[in-house]
C-alpha cells in the first residue's frame, strides 16, 4: 500500500521542483529560439528569461514571482493500493499545496470569486485542482504538479465541420493576436489545441496538452501532427515576439489533442502555458521508491483509446 505521508512529502517536493526548475526541453527549445531570433529586443528579453532560470535553480527561488494556479494531475495504475484509499490521496495533496505554499514559498493566489476570502494558502473550494487517468495493468501512482497562470491566453469557440482546419488556423490567428500584441501570455509559450468531445473536454484537453506534453512532442494521429506544425509556424510567422515584441520567438510548440465530437460540430480550444512552464513528474512505486522526471507521459495510448476496451 501506497502510504498517504509518502504521497504528501512527494508531493511537496513536486511543488518545490515545478516552481524551481525549469523542464529541459523548455529551456533547451528556448535557447534554440533564441539563436534564430533577429530583433535585438526580443534577443535581450530571452537572454533574461534564460539567465532567471538558472538563478532560480541556483538560488531555489520560484522563477516567477507570480506562482500561478497550483494543480496536480494523478494517474492511477489498477493495481495499485493508496492506504486510505482516494480520501486520504487528496487530503494528502490538499496538505502538500497548503505546506508548499509556507515553505517554498509560493505566492497564495486562491482566492473566493464573490467575497475575496483568502486562506492564504492556495487552498480552497475545488483548490488545488485535481484531474485524474487511470492505466492498466501497473501497480504505481503518478503525480503532476504543474503551477499554470488563470488569466490570460485562453478561448474557446464552436466551429462547424465546414469550416475545417483553415477555420482552426482563423481561431488561432485570433486568439494569439488577441494576447501576444500586449503580452498578456507571457510568450513564449506552448498552446494546446483541443478539438472536438463537449466544451469541458475540449478545454480540459487543451489544458493538458500545453501543460503536460513535452516540447518537440508530437501526436501519433498524422493529421494532428500535420496541424501542429502547420500552426507552430503560422505563430512563429505572425511577426509576435516575446512579450509583445516585434520578433519571431513568440510559439515553443503546439500540442493538439482530440475527442469524438457530435457530427454536427467542430468544436475548438486554446490554452497557452507561458514560458515558465512549471511542471513536475514523480512515480510512487509499490515498494515505496519514488522516481522523479520532467516527462509526465500523461498521454499514454491508453488516455488515447478509441476503442471499447
Amino acid at each position: 500500500m501506497i502510504a498517504s505521508e509518502l504521497i504528501n512529502r512527494t508531493a511537496v517536493e513536486l511543488h518545490r521542483r515545478a516552481a524551481t526548475h525549469i523542464p529541459r526541453d523548455v529551456s533547451r527549445r528556448l535557447e534554440e529560439m533564441l539563436a534564430g531570433e533577429r530583433e535585438s529586443r526580443p534577443r535581450y528579453v530571452l537572454k533574461q528569461i534564460l539567465e532567471n532560470y538558472r538563478l532560480a535553480a541556483e538560488e531555489g527561488r520560484p522563477m516567477c514571482s507570480d506562482t500561478g494556479l497550483p494543480r496536480f494531475y494523478v494517474k492511477i495504475g489498477n493495481e495499485a493500493g493508496i492506504a486510505g484509499g482516494m480520501i486520504a490521496l487528496e487530503r494528502a495533496l490538499r496538505e502538500a499545496t497548503a505546506r508548499a505554499t509556507a515553505e517554498i514559498p509560493l505566492r497564495p493566489n486562491r482566492v473566493h470569486p464573490l467575497s475575496r476570502a483568502d486562506h492564504n494558502n492556495n487552498v480552497g473550494a475545488h483548490a488545488p485542482g485535481v484531474d485524474y487517468s487511470f492505466e492498466p495493468d501497473c501497480d504505481w501512482l503518478e503525480l503532476t504538479a504543474v503551477h499554470k497562470g488563470g488569466l490570460f491566453g485562453g478561448d474557446y469557440r464552436m466551429l462547424f465541420p465546414a469550416d475545417g482546419v483553415e477555420g482552426i488556423k482563423r481561431f488561432f490567428l485570433d486568439v494569439i493576436s488577441e494576447f501576444f500584441r500586449r503580452g498578456l501570455a507571457c510568450q513564449p509559450v506552448t498552446i494546446g489545441v483541443g478539438l472536438g468531445g463537449t466544451k469541458d473536454v475540449c478545454v480540459r484537453l487543451a489544458k493538458e496538452a500545453a501543460s503536460l506534453r513535452p516540447i518537440g512532442d508530437r501526436n501519433p494521429e498524422a493529421q494532428a501532427a500535420e496541424l501542429e506544425q502547420e500552426l507552430l509556424e503560422l505563430g512563429n510567422s505572425a511577426g509576435f515576439g516575446v512579450m509583445g515584441l516585434h520578433g519571431s520567438a513568440a510559439v515553443l510548440d503546439v500540442h493538439v489533442e482530440c475527442a469524438f465530437a457530435h457530427t454536427g460540430g467542430l468544436p475548438v480550444a486554446i490554452q497557452q502555458f507561458c514560458y515558465a512552464q512549471r511542471r513536475a513528474t514523480a512515480r510512487i512505486r509499490a515498494d515505496g521508491i519514488v522516481e522523479y522526471r520532467d516527462d509526465p507521459r500523461w498521454f499514454t495510448d491508453y488516455y488515447r483509446r478509441e476503442g471499447v476496451a
